[in-house]
């Protein structure tokens, strides 16, 4: 009899994607969560997955029990019943820390970029051969007789400490998540302990520091543009439809490589994986091959036009990630402005990060700021408002509204970039229907 995976909290990006893996590689499915709508629901009820609303009767003896990290007794009645019938249950990264090990393994780490880094791995890997895989926007395939699994590995409140892959990538180390980590050497020594985990081959950052100072006891192959690394891009040649650049492995060429991606950070990635798979021993011409249709993951850099406007979406919610998003905006769109929309997510990121936000957003040719969005897992002591943060910002801009996004109408020829982690995209939507009936009035 084959058992079913119950899902507490399905639609989370990370336990979506997972349902999704497990039942294309044939297992049965099913999951509950709150009726909200949320964009990974669309994947599951594609693949035929029930979604329940949160029910003790969800739970039985016969079911195999997968909880989302968010939900504890107090405040789920699935977890709280469960513990009165005393059967157990994993948290995701725990059920992944096991069922990994059935599979050559591929882990994408680092403060940012680790999502965009394993959409193009597992793009590229499930051309070249028999692959399942889990990115962290909610996207999932699994295959019955996959070998290699490409996956996220997520440092926040250490998640990774299951895992022990066969070869990992570090994009690098950056202070962030200051509800948990306690300080820059705090996420340092996290990184640190993950990487010792690695059974065969870690391939990191050549110019973080950080990453410099990272011991394992897998080699350790630093990939970057600097003479010092291992694995160097060099050549590059960024132009409005993507990036070019070459590679070499010590005095051997590996190619030249052209990805459909925008910004220094994107070729970073790609480099990375490049380096793991000649590692690995694929071969780089169908990488090569492979790269230039990767279609990018859900949340990063998307783009949509309406009413002859370019609007792009991103997730960005870290000053190093937007200093990467409008420099990659910039190469795309040299000649327009670049408007930034951008929501702070969680009282305690924008405190500990206050100046740095500002000066990253400076980055941009005007600056709107929606209402911080604080996350479940804190409470507005009224220590920061986003107020604090328009203070420090020098470019033209204020604040917005969903209900009135219409300030953003004073540009001509700009690109808008909403950028954050929370519900940015209904500032988004709002900011689309304005513009779909200015073009209704125009007509």
């Amino acid at each position: 009899m084959t058992k079913t995976y119950h899902f507490i909290g399905i639609k989370g990006s990370g336990m979506s994607a997972l349902a999704l893996m497990l039942h294309q590689m044939g297992h049965k499915v099913q999951g509950s969560d709150v009726d909200k709508y949320y964009f990974t629901q669309r994947g599951l009820e594609q693949a035929g997955i029930d979604v329940l609303p949160f029910d003790e009767k969800n739970i039985t003896s016969d079911v195999e029990l997968i909880a989302g990290n968010a939900f504890r007794p107090d405040n789920n009645v699935e977890i709280a019943y469960a513990d009165k019938l005393g059967l157990t249950y994993k948290r995701y990264h725990e059920f992944l820390g096991d069922f990994m090990r059935q599979f050559t393994s591929f882990g994408v780490a680092g403060a940012h970029g680790k999502t965009s880094t394993t959409g193009l791995f597992a793009h590229v890997m499930s051309h070249i051969t028999d692959t399942s895989f889990l990115i962290g926007d909610g996207t999932g395939r699994g295959s019955a007789n996959a070998q290699n699994f490409v996956f996220e590995s997520d440092e926040y409140e250490r998640h990774f400490k299951p895992y022990y892959p066969e070869y990992s990538i570090i994009t690098n180390i950056d202070f962030d998540h200051p509800d948990y980590f306690t300080s820059l050497e705090d996420v340092f020594n996290a990184f640190n302990d993950y990487a010792k985990q690695v059974k065969k081959a870690l391939f990191v950052y050549g110019e973080d520091e950080q990453l410099r100072r990272i011991t394992a006891n897998a080699p350790i192959y630093y990939y970057g543009f600097e003479e010092n690394d291992d694995f160097i891009a060099y050549d590059l040649k960024p132009s409005t439809t993507g990036s070019q650049f070459k590679v070499r492995h010590g005095q051997e060429e590996l190619g030249q490589f052209q990805i459909p991606t925008f910004g220094k950070h994107n070729i970073l990635n790609a480099t990375a994986v490049i380096a793991n798979l000649y590692v690995a021993g694929f071969d780089l011409a169908l990488v090569a091959e492979h790269f230039p249709t990767f279609a990018g993951v859900k949340r990063r850099f998307t783009e949509k036009v309406v009413n002859e406007t370019v609007i792009i979406d991103d997730f960005a919610h870290h000053p190093t990630e937007i200093i990467a998003t409008i420099d990659a905006a910039r190469q795309k769109y040299p000649s327009k402005e670049i408007v930034a929309v951008f929501q702070p997510h969680t009282f305690t990121r924008t405190i500990a990060l206050l100046d740095e936000f500002a000066q990253a957003l400076n980055d941009a040719d005007a600056v709107y700021l929606a209402q911080i969005y604080g996350s479940a897992r804190e409470v507005d002591k009224g220590e920061v408002k986003v107020e604090d943060l328009a203070a420090k910002i020098s470019k033209k801009g204020g604040l917005v509204t969903v209900e009135n996004t219409s300030p953003l109408l004073d540009h001509e020829n700009a690109v808008y970039v909403f950028m954050g982690a929370g519900d940015i995209q209904s500032y988004e939507y709002s900011f689309e229907k304005l513009l779909s009936n200015l073009s209704r009035n125009v007509q």
